[in-house]
């Protein structure tokens, strides 16, 4: 299994996850978990997706989520799940 973390972040609008959730699917990457929130009009959302059946590689995925977030207005990070680990570890 391929696991990355994807976060999106920005100015709360309509489709947010629809338009991020409908890229996943089209590109055969699956969602493992996801968690959302808004606070103040600011929306956040973490998901744990699985890239091993994607028809894209991980470039490709990261460089059209980046696309996809300045489309929508929201900045979206893709990152590997052991790049994410070890920036993360204390």
């Amino acid at each position: 299994m391929k696991k990355c973390v994807i976060t999106v972040v920005g100015k709360d609008t309509v489709g947010i996850i629809a338009r991020v959730c409908t890229y996943l699917a089209d590109t055969k990457v699956n969602i493992l978990d996801i968690s959302q929130t808004i606070v103040s009009g600011y929306f956040n959302m973490m998901m744990i997706v699985d890239m091993s059946g994607s028809i894209k590689n991980f470039d490709n995925v990261n460089e059209d989520l980046n696309k996809l977030g300045e489309d929508i207005g929201v900045v979206i990070k893709c990152q590997r799940e052991e790049i994410f680990d070890m920036m993360h570890r204390i």
